[in-house]
Parts: C-alpha cells; sequence; structure tokens
C-alpha cells in the first residue's frame, strides 16, 4: 500500500518592516490557496501584524491555515545599539540605527534553524536582506527562494548601473545620462542615485558598510534557488524576460499580491492597526465624486521636513483638489493643524498608518501623490490610479521611470536628489503636478492608460492568468525538487 502523498511546506521568513512582512503575507496567502502548508516567522512584537492580517477571511479557495512560529529578537546587549522593546526597521530614522538593526537580524540564524528542524519543510522563502538565509537553506538541502520587495525594471536598473557604470560618463551631479541595454530609453542623474552606487570617495563609514550589505545580498541572491516578484507579466514583459533571458535569473512574478484581499476588511487589517475607523474612512470617500480625491502618502520610512509639509499643504490648497494626506504620527506643525481646520470637509489628514488599498480603490479616488515605493506604486496601479511621483531613496527614482516613461501613468513632482528626508519641492510645482493627473486632457489619458493595467493586473491574478501560472509553475518545480516528496495539486 503506497504511502499517502506529503503535501509541500514552505516556511515564508521576512524582513521584520512593514514593506517587507505586508507582501509575504499576501504571498503565504496565495501559497494556502493553493493547498500549500505555510508556516511564517516572526519575532514576538511583529507577529500581531502578522495574526491581524491572516485572521480575515481573505480568500474563497481555501480554509487552510498559516501558521505562525514565534522567535526572540535579540536582547538590547546582543543587538548593538538596538533598543530594548524596538523589533521593526521603520522605528528608525538614521542610517547608522538602521544598520545595527539589520546586523542584529543575523543573530536569529539560530533560531530559524531550529524552526527548520522542527518542522523540516521543503523551501525557504526568505528577504533579500537576510542574507543568511541562504546557508541555512543550503544546510537542510531545501531550495532557497529569495523574496524581492521590488520589480524586474527596477532589478534590470540596477544590474546596468553596476556593469556599466554609465554615472562615470557625467560631469556633475545633474546631468543626465543614459542606462544602457535597457529594451527603453531610460534616463537618470547622478544626484539620483545612492551614494553607495556613486561611487563617491567621501563616503562616510555607514554608507560604507550599507554597500557591503547590498553586495552580500546580491551575492546571496545569485545563489539562491530564484527570485519571488511582487510583480506581473504584462507590467513589464520586456525586463521580466531581461531579468531572466540576459541576468540569467530564476524569477517567478506572482503579483499584485495584494489583489489576494477581496473584502474591505481584509484591506483594512493589512499592516500595522489604522488610525482610522474604516466605516469613518469609508463614509468621508463615499461623499465624494469619481476620481475627484488626490491621495498623498510617502510610506513607512521616508521623512518629511516641516518646510515641506507647509509646501505640500499650500500646493494642495492651490489645486483645488479634495484629497488625504497620510501623515506620520511624528509630524507635528502648527501651520498644519491650522491647515486641517481650514480645509476641514475638503480635505482628511490621517496621521499614523492608513489603510492604503481600502483608499486606492475606492472610485473617488483620482489621483495618488507616492513616494515610488515598489508596494505602493503597484497598489496603485493595480487599483488604476495614475500618479504623481516624487521619489526620496532606495530604488524610487528607477520605478518614477517605470511610471513617468515607459508606463505612462503618472507625471513627476520634480525630485532630483536622493535623500531619506522628502524637502525642496516648492508648492507650485506640487499643485501644477496635481493638476497635471486630475484637471484636463492629459489626465484623462493618465487615467485610462492607468485603467488598463488595472484590467490587465485582475487579469493577471486569475485562473490562467500569467501571475496565477507562474505561482502554479513555481508550486510544481518545488513539489518536483526532491523525489522523495510528491505534492497532488487540486
Amino acid at each position: 500500500m503506497s504511502a499517502e502523498p506529503k503535501r509541500l511546506h514552505v516556511v515564508f521568513f521576512p524582513l521584520m518592516a512593514a514593506g517587507h512582512m505586508i507582501p509575504i503575507i499576501d504571498i503565504a496567502k496565495l501559497f494556502a490557496s493553493h493547498h500549500v502548508k505555510t508556516t511564517i516567522v516572526t519575532t514576538p512584537l511583529n507577529a500581531p501584524t502578522l495574526t491581524k492580517a491572516l485572521n480575515t477571511t481573505t480568500t474563497t479557495t481555501t480554509t487552510t491555515t498559516i501558521n505562525v512560529e514565534v522567535i526572540p529578537f535579540p536582547h538590547s546587549n546582543e543587538a548593538d545599539g538596538i533598543p530594548q522593546g524596538i523589533e521593526n526597521f521603520h522605528k528608525f530614522n538614521s542610517n547608522a540605527m538602521a544598520f545595527n538593526f539589520l546586523k542584529a537580524t543575523t543573530l536569529l540564524q539560530q533560531s530559524l534553524e531550529q524552526i527548520l528542524e522542527k518542522h523540516k519543510p521543503d523551501c525557504l522563502v526568505a528577504d533579500v536582506l537576510l542574507t543568511f538565509a541562504t546557508d541555512v537553506a543550503a544546510k537542510f538541502n531545501i531550495p532557497r527562494l529569495v523574496f524581492l520587495p521590488a520589480n524586474c525594471f527596477s532589478q534590470c536598473v540596477t544590474h546596468s548601473l553596476i556593469k556599466y557604470q554609465p554615472f562615470k560618463t557625467v560631469s556633475s551631479d545633474n546631468e543626465e545620462f543614459l542606462i544602457p541595454h535597457l529594451p527603453h530609453e531610460v534616463k537618470l542623474m547622478k544626484s539620483q542615485l545612492p551614494k553607495m552606487m556613486r561611487g563617491d570617495l567621501d563616503m562616510d563609514i555607514v554608507n560604507t558598510k550599507w554597500m557591503e550589505i547590498f553586495v552580500q545580498a546580491m551575492e546571496t541572491e545569485s545563489k539562491s534557488y530564484g527570485v519571488i516578484f511582487n510583480s506581473f507579466y504584462e507590467l513589464e514583459p520586456q525586463y521580466a524576460d531581461y531579468y531572466r533571458n540576459v541576468i540569467g535569473r530564476k524569477a517567478w512574478s506572482i503579483g499584485p499580491v495584494s489583489l489576494c484581499n477581496r473584502e474591505n476588511e481584509a484591506k483594512f487589517q493589512r499592516g500595522e492597526d489604522s488610525c482610522i475607523d474604516e466605516h469613518e474612512c469609508l463614509n468621508w470617500l463615499n461623499s465624494k465624486n469619481p476620481n475627484s480625491v488626490v491621495y498623498i502618502c510617502f510610506g513607512s520610512l521616508a521623512q518629511v521636513s516641516n518646510s515641506q509639509l507647509e509646501e505640500i499643504a499650500m500646493g494642495l490648497e492651490a489645486s483645488e483638489q479634495d484629497f488625504i494626506w497620510v501623515l506620520s504620527s511624528s509630524e507635528k506643525d502648527d501651520k498644519i493643524e491650522e491647515f486641517e481646520k481650514r480645509v476641514q470637509g475638503k480635505g482628511l489628514i490621517i496621521r499614523g498608518w492608513a489603510p492604503q488599498v481600502l483608499i486606492l480603490d475606492h472610485q473617488a479616488i483620482g489621483a495618488f501623490v507616492t513616494h515610488c515605493g515598489w508596494n505602493s506604486t503597484l497598489e496603485g496601479l493595480s487599483c488604476g490610479v495614475p500618479m504623481v511621483t516624487w521619489p526620496v531613496f532606495a530604488e524610487h527614482f528607477y520605478i518614477e521611470k517605470l511610471v513617468t516613461q515607459v508606463l505612462e501613468t503618472g507625471v513627476g513632482v520634480g525630485a532630483k536628489e536622493w535623500n531619506r528626508m522628502v524637502e525642496g519641492i516648492k508648492w507650485e510645482h506640487i499643485r501644477d503636478a496635481i493638476r497635471k493627473v486630475m484637471v484636463g486632457e492629459e489626465a484623462l489619458e493618465l487615467r485610462s492608460k492607468a485603467k488598463k493595467m488595472k484590467d490587465l493586473a485582475r487579469k493577471a491574478v486569475e485562473v490562467g492568468g500569467s501571475s496565477y501560472c507562474d505561482l502554479s509553475s513555481l508550486i510544481q518545480e518545488l513539489s518536483s525538487y526532491n523525489n522523495a516528496t510528491t505534492y497532488v495539486r487540486d
């Protein structure tokens, strides 16, 4: 009598940061919807974010339970410079502290190994910045898949910048250079690159350490089994092909993963506890006309100077558009409080965490002023919302080029300097960019192209769509990786 087939078991280990945890939770849900046994590993203070999101009914195809394993975060005497009670990347406002946090995550290796020893899974999906995961997976003779909270386009740009170093051909930081050998003509300025990418001789010790992490992440990525992208083929077909065929990496685009959250409750429960009631938010949006509201949010890591907050407020008021503006709880300014009272009814300010997908997916939203983080950008595209692009740091300036030049679903506000602090943009430029995506013929054209992206995104995740097929193919490949493990799909 033959033994009962063993169900495929995948362990997920996200970096403890909102922009990394949220998509991995959605990815785990997608694997579970294909009847894969799934386990997510995290630390005590991050566990509530996972359990809250997992307790919502988000799929109609499975009742598979996702297991959460909690491992201790290193104590303050082990983790250099990390205050007791802080276990999440976005709690830090300096590069030095963020680097120390990443260094501390390496102390989680032994705990991760204990989890793998306990569960004996078939695959480990770990964040790109958790570089030790490749060695851990090898120790247990299972494939390690890298989760990259980015897309194929930005990875192709990075590859070309590193290999050909075109920024060395310009004489000033504000002179444009062409990124060679890409399917489209993409230009950047040297000022839009991180210092560690530019090869500046005056790079400080923290940026030098970040460069070491970046190089190590690329090396472990190349040694891994492959990469999971939160993207979909129709969004960037030439770059998905370039990544696989020119760069030569195995990759699966299985997004937009946020679309696994179909009910309003599931959209509302993504991420941290929202600072606004779900019904209050929806009631406010329901009182507005379709495509009449501008949504402004800079993500969980960027910081906005007080002077820039005031410029944004003036630009919003001058644009004469209704708006929802998300501020971090630490961003406080007397003039903004006066502004909030003055625009009551026309504008809604949310201080802290906002239910972004719930907001973007509402018919009242007509534009998204975004920092061009990939999660936010893809959520905007998935909801058919044209964008005002305001890149800040990381790969944001690359993604801006994708939105404004390749997809043509947004316009830039004029940001030119790679810097974690949002500053330097005058209110007139903010007003003009908002009006360009909200009013007139160009706005209608941008909205039409954004709507097509939404339709393609929704088709990609349906049965038979490109992302659905990529996920199915990946699951099948993992199932046959070890001949002793047979996985029967429905």
